[in-house]
């Protein structure tokens, strides 16, 4: 039997009252794609009452935290030492136009260590969610990374910023071909947070993203690393909370796609 603890349950009680509404307004944007006035107006509003709403429902628990919201930025508290790091939804683009894959992300760090992270995707109903030293789960099952130890035979999950800029959109294009050469495919959906949640479930054997920011990987990295995956920068230095590009897979195609990611110039 998988107990879960007190701060997980917390994470997960305030993810399933936010993902209500947001199911709910997904349905309006579909309702929108076939409209003139389009979604942009009514979706530019989601995200910051999500944060509102875990922020409310977080701070209950916990009222000291502090907040890292991708929307509203930082909240300090009296608890320096504990923040909650927030995605109210990471896949925007993909929920702007009714594209069914996105998810929201709590990440819990203490002293700028990740400890504990629930990445949801509400329309699978799906909760991936870890806790340092206790593994990582999605909906009572544990998760376990891939065992594939061949580059030929991975799968590897990325994505690119619309707002990267001509000169990294050449240098990641130039990326895509290496590992595109040396793997079986790559596949690019837009959440992130789920990227690293399917590294951790095995779905997925390896992923790289460049311009990331703490929101978009704080839960993603503790489940990566709980169900037994690598995550580092790109560069292979372990500091990937200091760093916006981040590599993670499987501990047998960690280094081969890092060394692929670097032989860039």
């Amino acid at each position: 039997m998988i107990i879960q603890s007190a701060i997980i349950n917390v994470m997960i009680e305030a993810i399933r009252k936010v993902s209500r509404d947001l199911l709910r307004d997904f349905g309006e944007v579909e309702h929108l794609q076939v409209s003139k006035k389009g979604p942009s107006g009514f979706v530019s509003v989601i995200g910051i009452r999500i944060e509102r709403s875990l922020h409310e429902e977080l701070k209950k628990a916990r009222p000291d935290y502090g907040f890292v919201f991708k929307e509203s930025g930082v909240i300090e508290n009296v608890d320096r030492h504990n923040i909650w790091v927030i995605n109210p939804l990471d896949g925007i683009i993909n929920f702007l136009h009714g594209i069914p894959h996105f998810s929201i992300s709590i990440g819990l760090m203490r002293d700028e260590d990740p400890i504990a992270g629930v990445i949801y995707q509400p329309l699978t109903d799906e909760m991936f969610w870890a806790e340092r030293g206790g593994g990582a789960f999605v909906n009572g099952r544990r998760l376990r990374v891939s065992a594939r130890r061949k580059m030929k035979e991975s799968i590897i999950s990325t994505g690119i910023s619309s707002y990267q800029g001509q000169l990294k959109h050449q240098y990641f294009l130039r990326q895509l071909a290496v590992v595109l050469n040396e793997t079986t495919g790559v596949c690019q959906f837009g959440s992130t947070s789920l990227d690293l949640a399917y590294v951790a479930a095995g779905r997925y054997d390896g992923f790289w993203k460049m311009n990331l920011k703490p929101w978009n990987i704080v839960a993603g990295i503790i489940i990566v690393k709980e169900a037994g995956g690598y995550i580092t920068e790109i560069s292979g230095k372990h500091s990937e909370l200091r760093s916006e590009n981040i590599l993670a897979a499987n501990d047998h195609i960690h280094s081969p796609l890092g060394i692929l990611l670097r032989s860039i110039d």
